[in-house]
């Protein structure tokens, strides 16, 4: 079959390390969620410099920080961040996982979670916890389900946002051999 005869190359989604670049992207899908959803509880939408910053943070502490790219489009990110600054803390770790507005459900969020935990797994992490926002986050919470994390617990009523109390619902998974050996 010579080239001109061969069906066309269909993009693939690919999970990569995210890029300067790509803030304005990550920047634009934050912003929705801050804006219209539960998701994070923050209430204004950062600036572009504070976003960088925020990344570049990720990155100095060696971990993770992820796009789901298809074509040169970026349908989500996700990161690794720390869990809390203090010694006993570090090798726990925390996701966030946000993709695109109308591209739930379409496998680029699972796309992304499996990506930064067998990264993270590479690392010297050994658990991983998701706080949810919003104990009415189904997709997130099946989400993580699908990948192994465990309901542990809910904070009631520790936000508010759009008028109302939210909840923060906390699931954990362990990395490698989680907490079977010590580090």
């Amino acid at each position: 079959m010579s080239p001109s005869n061969s069906p066309p190359v269909e993009p693939a989604l690919v999970v990569r390390d995210s890029t300067e670049a790509d803030v304005t992207s990550i920047q634009r899908i934050y912003a929705h969620y801050v804006l219209n959803a539960l998701a994070t509880f923050e209430e204004t939408p950062p600036p572009f410099e504070e976003m960088i910053a925020r990344r570049q943070k990720v990155l100095d502490l060696d971990l993770p920080y992820l796009v789901a790219d298809f074509g040169g489009e970026i349908l989500g990110y996700c990161y690794a961040s720390a869990y809390h600054g203090r010694a006993a803390y570090r090798h726990t770790i925390e996701d966030s996982v946000y993709v695109a507005n109308g591209l739930g459900g379409r496998g680029v969020g699972a796309a992304l979670l499996g990506g930064l935990i067998a990264r993270c797994e590479a690392g010297p992490w050994r658990q991983m916890i998701a706080i949810i926002g919003d104990s009415g986050n189904a997709a997130s919470t099946a989400l993580h389900r699908r990948f192994g994390f465990e309901p542990i617990g809910t904070l009631r009523s520790v936000g508010f946002k759009f008028g109302r109390w939210v909840d923060t619902p906390f699931m954990q998974r362990g990395l490698g051999p989680g907490d079977h050996s010590l580090p």
